[in-house]
C-alpha cells in the first residue's frame, strides 16, 4: 500500500483556529479524493507494518482544516478487528444530544496535530448524537459512546478552531477528574 500524499499541519498554523466553512454539495472530485486519502492514511497510521516503516504517528481522525481546507468534514477510521476498520465521513456535523455523563481519556487526548506531550484531562460527553451528511449528501443520524464520542468531540471542536489542549485548565490540568470517569 502507498502513502497517501497527506500533509497534516502543526498547531502553530493559524488556519487551525478558524470555523470551518459549511459544505455544499455535490462534492468535487478533488474533495472525494481527499477523503479517500484521509482514511488510508489513519488506517495506514494504525497498523504497525505501515506506521514502523512511514514513521506516522497513529491517529483515527483527521478534519480538513488540518490539511489547510477549512471545510466541515472530517473522517474517523475505527479498528474493529485486527486490518479491519470502520470507516466515517462526516459533513456539516451538529451535536443534536449529549449525555450528562462526562469522560475523560486516562492516558490523555492525542491530536496529529499536536506533537508533543500534553498533561491534563479534557472533559468530554460520553454519548453524543451528531446529525451531519455523508459523500453522497445523505443526511444521517449517528450516535457515538465513549472512545468514539471522544472522537467525534475532538473532530468537532477541530471544526471550530479549538484544540483539545484548549480545554485543558491550565492552572489544574486535572480538575474536576473526581467527577468524570476514565475511560
Amino acid at each position: 500500500m502507498k502513502l497517501p500524499d497527506i500533509k497534516i499541519l502543526d498547531e502553530s498554523h493559524k488556519i487551525l483556529r478558524t470555523i470551518s466553512k459549511e459544505v455544499t454539495f455535490p462534492l468535487d472530485k478533488e474533495t472525494k479524493k481527499i477523503i479517500n486519502d484521509s482514511l488510508d492514511y489513519l488506517e495506514m497510521s494504525q497498523i504497525p507494518e505501515y506506521s514502523e516503516k512511514y514513521d506516522l504517528r497513529p491517529g483515527m481522525g483527521l478534519s480538513f482544516v488540518q490539511l489547510g481546507i477549512p471545510k466541515r468534514i472530517f473522517v474517523i477510521s475505527e479498528e474493529i478487528d485486527e486490518g479491519k476498520f470502520n470507516r466515517y465521513v462526516v459533513i456539516n456535523p451538529k451535536i443534536i444530544s449529549k449525555s450528562e455523563e462526562l469522560i475523560y481519556v486516562g492516558e490523555g487526548e492525542g491530536c496529529l496535530s499536536v506533537n508533543r506531550e500534553v498533561e491534563g484531562i479534557v472533559p468530554r460527553h460520553a454519548r453524543i448524537t451528531v446529525e451531519a451528511y455523508d459523500e453522497n449528501g445523505e443526511l444521517f443520524d449517528i450516535r457515538v459512546r465513549e472512545d468514539m464520542a471522544v472522537a467525534f468531540q475532538h473532530e468537532i471542536d477541530h471544526l471550530n478552531g479549538i484544540l483539545f489542549v484548549d480545554k485543558i485548565d491550565k492552572k489544574n490540568p486535572y480538575k474536576n477528574k473526581d467527577l468524570m470517569r476514565e475511560i
